[in-house]
């Protein structure tokens, strides 16, 4: 298939699949993938220690009162110089950067870590939201070795730990259709079927940018 022009971004519920259809619409259009991968890259343009990258991975600052009392602000466009900033800070705006860097570079898949939001103005964007029922993804949690009696607390945990991130250093609600220019239900229409909606989609926003 033919490789395309755009970076397509990929938000989605935990069980739902969203890095097996990220990774296998990468293979598709031919493009770089970008998951943990995306912690390596930011880790080695600020200097900052990929293991705090991880540790932090999409998880929500410790709490508002902190950012309070530290007179940190973070909403706006990423700059230079992380150093007067909390940690979570810091390691959110070098994603922040990273993100931009990549996405400068050329087309690309970004799984999660807010790239809609760090690329809203974008016009080459496509913006892919994941999601699945609930006993959808409590299957999965379970294939990847969740308790049974306990995978769909493991499900909703990870969801609103993700939700939590989102909200705090995005502008708008995790989920919120509005965000995204497809959502897409693996649950229904499985792995395969979604990479191929994403695909027609993608071909489709293309043709009509060209059109303009």
């Amino acid at each position: 298939m033919a490789k395309t022009a755009s970076v397509i971004t990929i938000g989605r519920q935990y069980g739902s699949g969203g890095r097996v259809v990220g990774r296998a619409l990468a293979e598709k259009l031919e493009i770089p993938y970008y998951d943990k991968e995306l912690l390596a890259e930011a880790a080695k343009d600020s200097g900052i220690c990929q293991e705090l990258f991880e540790d932090h991975d999409e998880k929500p600052t410790r709490s508002l009162l902190f950012s309070l009392v530290t007179g940190s602000s973070l909403h706006g466009d990423a700059g230079g110089g992380y150093m007067d900033m909390p940690l979570n800070h810091k390691i959110f705006l070098a994603q922040f950067d990273a993100i931009r860097r990549i996405a400068g570079e050329g087309p690309c898949v970004i799984v999660g870590r807010c790239a809609d939001y760090v690329l809203r103005d974008q016009p080459h964007v496509v913006n892919v939201f994941i999601k699945a029922d609930m006993a959808h993804r409590v299957a999965r949690a379970i294939e990847r070795g969740a308790d049974p009696a306990k995978a769909e607390d493991v499900v909703r945990k990870a969801d609103k730990q993700r939700a939590s991130y989102y909200n705090y250093y995005a502008t708008s609600t995790w989920g919120d259709v509005n965000n995204y220019d497809l959502c897409l239900d693996t649950g229904k229409i499985g792995y395969a079927g979604a990479v191929n909606l994403i695909c027609d989609y993608v071909a489709l926003r293309e043709a009509a940018l060209a059109g303009k």
